[in-house]
């Protein structure tokens, strides 16, 4: 099975040292965000999980213990926009994470690693072709160290819409152009432009449309065909083919503090809830509470190994 850490939250930035001490003991405790008692148990075994998939601003703390991590196939998507600290405040200056991104791509290997530039948000500061040559820069740079870019334009959520009320959804022709200049500026790089959920407009211009978290992306990166059960096939308002099940993370617990964040409610509850981080708890946030029901997830191995055989045979 594949187990999330980053819908939620970004595990590897601020809590790599409890996501170590989970995988040495072997389980986590992940609370349900919209019922605070109902916890379930998941095992974080190599003989169940398949791969660890991680979505981060920041990996640089988590490379210091990837020697933890090798046994087990993993995915990054690491999130690189050239935004300042108006609107991204604790996020790294893009050129350290550029570096760490290139670190990280060669412990873990090109299939394993892509590159995000989301959300796409214009304004006066931000335009159409400050972003196709901040992009143009930024592609150069991951030249040769991922195969995959996604991109995604900002959507007003109720969230979005409180911690940053200036923003505002991106024209259809602005979308468009952005689409069609990184497409081809990408091109150049060998890099694939995938847009996320934002149906099939840029298709015609050489873009990936299938998904960007997808059962074929973890089987580029574990080289291997995956049996995913159809309960494990989750779909967003019929917009995503991405595998998003399985979060072990938690909102509101993001230190990043983006502006444009779909998890986090607001920047008190945030620094309230990082100070109830234990590193060695098995919850993220917190620990076991007297009314709380465990419920163990049922787990198994998706890897095909019987396809893996018949491929082999007709090599």
């Amino acid at each position: 099975m594949i187990i999330q850490t980053g819908m939620r939250t970004d595990i590897p930035a601020f809590y790599s040292d409890w996501l170590i001490n989970r995988i040495n003991e072997g389980y986590v405790l992940v609370r349900n965000p919209y019922n605070f008692s109902q916890v379930t148990k998941y095992k974080l075994t190599l003989d169940v999980v398949d791969l660890i998939a991680f979505c981060t601003k920041n990996p640089a703390p988590m490379l210091t213990h990837m020697d933890v991590l090798k046994p087990y196939g993993q995915y990054w998507f690491v999130t690189i926009t050239p935004y300042g600290r108006d609107i991204e405040p604790y996020v790294p200056d893009k050129e350290k994470v550029m570096e760490d991104f290139k670190r990280l791509s060669d412990i873990s290997g090109v299939d394993s690693v892509g590159w995000r530039y989301d959300p796409i948000f214009v304004d006066e500061g931000h335009t159409v072709e400050w972003h196709i040559a901040m992009f143009e820069q930024m592609a150069k740079t991951l030249s040769g160290y991922t195969r995959t870019c996604v991109i995604s334009f900002i959507d007003i959520y109720k969230k979005v819409e409180r911690n940053f009320p200036e923003a505002v959804e991106v024209f259809h022709k602005d979308k468009m152009t952005i689409g069609k200049a990184f497409i081809d500026i990408a091109g150049h790089y060998d890099i694939t432009i995938r847009p996320c959920a934002e149906g099939n407009a840029l298709e015609a211009y050489g873009a990936d449309c299938s998904g960007c978290m997808t059962v074929k992306t973890f089987e580029t990166a574990l080289h291997a065909w995956l049996d995913v059960p159809k309960k494990g096939k989750n779909q967003r308002n019929g917009e995503c083919a991405c595998l998003l099940g399985t979060d072990i993370g938690a909102y509101d617990t993001c230190g990043h503090l983006c502006r444009y964040c779909y998890a986090n409610s607001n920047h008190a509850l945030v620094k309230e809830n990082m100070k109830k981080h234990n590193p060695r708890s098995p919850f993220l946030i917190g620990n076991s509470e007297p009314a709380d029901v465990i419920h163990e997830a049922e787990q198994k191995s998706w890897i095909d190994y019987q396809m893996r055989l018949e491929l082999y045979n007709k090599g």
